[in-house]
């Protein structure tokens, strides 16, 4: 894949991403506005949260993880890769219909270890019941990721990437209908829609894969010595995504401990969350099935090609949000945020969370970029020994500086663990060999980029000086929030065009596509 094609995989990704990310916070402020804290709400997040929870290791984790690099090889060799696929949905879908069976089954046990504050009170049943509705998600956004996984390793990104639109239009749709009915039932309309926006998804991602010349279709489950592969390693990538919720419950844990420390990580969570996603997740599903192309070939010169302009777009693309949410984390949350039960202390406190993830955001992104190194060569169990020490890492900064100070020890522990992780694979791509390593046009733009960034983050807190009284009147907080991030990004990119840290030319052929 050529830097242009590379760059322009990335931004359909991207782009499609920003929307769903957009649309999912549309999605939680209906929630929110037509549910409303309490019992209702408690009961559905817990049992939506179930779905997704084992969504992390069927759907975007371990199965991915270990199906791309071994399709994408057999699609580069011809070696029956349509086969292959069948297999594993096959396999897939025999596994997912005896999980659901369970669950279902035993959904009041799953409740219970999830949710124990449920136990004795209407929250358990209500939960019980939304739990069963919902969990047959898992089964068909499980497979919708399969072929996810084939559409993009044959280079075909857009309807992949615009399938988790689908699930919150339907979804908000579904409660707009709900509410403007005068149904006192959003809360059904909500949970019922779920498992069919399932279906959706599935069948806009089966029909992108027909239109595709891809033919993947239902056998009989068999255990192959190829599937017995594709088990062996997708069990560690699937350990790894474990010590993720492992570190997001410690994180939880500490700061349940202070009062309304969980929402402020919540709220400061979604916002570097949005550039993590959007630039993150987008360069590790392009990159994946391309450097395993390129293994499969021999392409080593191309290999390293790829991951470097990868690495440049994440810098480029990540090094000034970074900036910004160090820079003028208290307009960012004050503007988003602040309203309603959601005071001016509540602010302040997102705002430092804020800062801090903003100084671990490089490294959270640049682990994107790194891991595919790893997942092409069928290599999950390196990554997840980094993730296990990570993950020492974070309890031991977590659990040992809270009462020193206080609740922000678990965003601090968060950002550390993420720096520690991307050291790791650093050091452990370099053991693979030279075509894991940046090359030198990587490391000339890199300092640039940065200085770039640096400079754009100097003329924020010259604008945010500037526009300060605005934020201070209703009418106007929302227009002096988009020119102060207008003007920072048109600075970004005239300092970085002058500095010679990126092509605009590239940027615009990548759009044109």
């Amino acid at each position: 894949m050529k830097p242009v094609r590379l760059l322009s995989g990335i931004l359909t990704v991207g782009g499609w991403t920003l929307m769903s990310r957009l649309l999912g916070f549309v999605r939680d402020v209906m929630i929110t506005n037509l549910i409303g804290p309490g019992p209702v709400m408690d009961a559905f997040v817990a049992a939506f949260r179930l779905p997704n929870m084992f969504r992390r290791f069927f759907a975007e984790g371990a199965f991915n993880a270990a199906f791309v690099p071994m399709f994408s090889k057999r699609l580069e060799a011809h070696d029956d890769p349509e086969g292959f696929a069948s297999q594993a949905m096959s396999g897939l879908a025999f596994v997912l219909l005896i999980l659901c069976a369970v669950s279902m089954i035993f959904m009041p046990a799953l409740v219970w270890i999830t949710a124990e504050g449920f136990a004795g009170d209407e929250r358990f049943d209500m939960a019980v019941e939304f739990g069963r509705i919902v969990f047959p998600y898992i089964f068909f956004i499980s497979l919708a990721a399969l072929f996810s996984g084939v559409l993009n390793a044959a280079g075909r990104f857009a309807a992949a990437a615009a399938a988790p639109v689908l699930l919150n239009i339907m979804l908000c749709a579904a409660m707009a209908a709900a509410a403007l009915s005068g149904s006192t039932r959003v809360v059904e309309a909500l949970v019922w829609t779920i498992p069919f926006a399932g279906v959706a998804q599935l069948a806009l991602v089966w029909v992108a894969t027909r239109r595709a010349g891809l033919s993947v279709r239902l056998r009989r489950p068999r255990l192959t010595p190829e599937m017995r592969r594709l088990v062996r390693i997708a069990i560690p990538a699937a350990l790894a995504g474990g010590v993720v919720q492992i570190n997001l419950l410690v994180g939880q844990l500490v700061a349940s401990n202070y009062e309304g420390a969980v929402s402020w990580l919540y709220a400061a969570d979604r916002l570097y969350q949005l550039p993590l996603g959007v630039v993150g997740i987008a360069i590790g599903i392009v990159l994946l099935p391309d450097l395993s192309r390129r293994l499969k070939a021999g392409d080593d010169t191309g290999g390293r090609e790829a991951l470097s302009r990868a690495g440049e777009m994440c810098l480029v693309l990540t090094l000034p949000c970074a900036v910004a949410l160090v820079v003028i984390p208290l307009p960012l949350v004050s503007v988003l945020f602040e309203r309603g039960a959601f005071t001016t202390d509540d602010t302040a406190a997102t705002a430092l969370a804020v800062t801090v993830y903003g100084l671990g955001l490089p490294a959270f992104v640049l682990q994107k970029v790194l891991q595919p190194v790893f997942f092409a060569r069928e290599d999950t169990t390196s990554p997840f020994r980094y993730a296990v020490v990570a993950m020492v890492v974070n309890a031991v900064i977590a659990v040992g500086l809270a009462p020193y100070i206080g609740w922000i020890a678990a965003a601090i522990a968060t950002t550390v663990a993420g720096w520690a992780m991307l050291v790791l694979l650093v050091v452990g791509a370099r053991r693979l060999g030279e075509t894991t390593r940046f090359d030198a046009r990587f490391r000339r733009r890199a300092w640039r980029i940065a200085l770039a960034s640096v400079l754009m983050g100097a003329v924020l807190a010259w604008l945010m000086l500037l526009l300060g009284p605005l934020f201070a009147l209703p009418g106007w907080r929302w227009l002096a929030l988009l020119a102060l991030i207008g003007f920072g990004a048109l600075s970004y990119f005239l300092l970085g065009a002058l500095f010679r840290a990126f092509s605009l030319a590239e940027f615009r052929s990548a759009l044109r596509r």
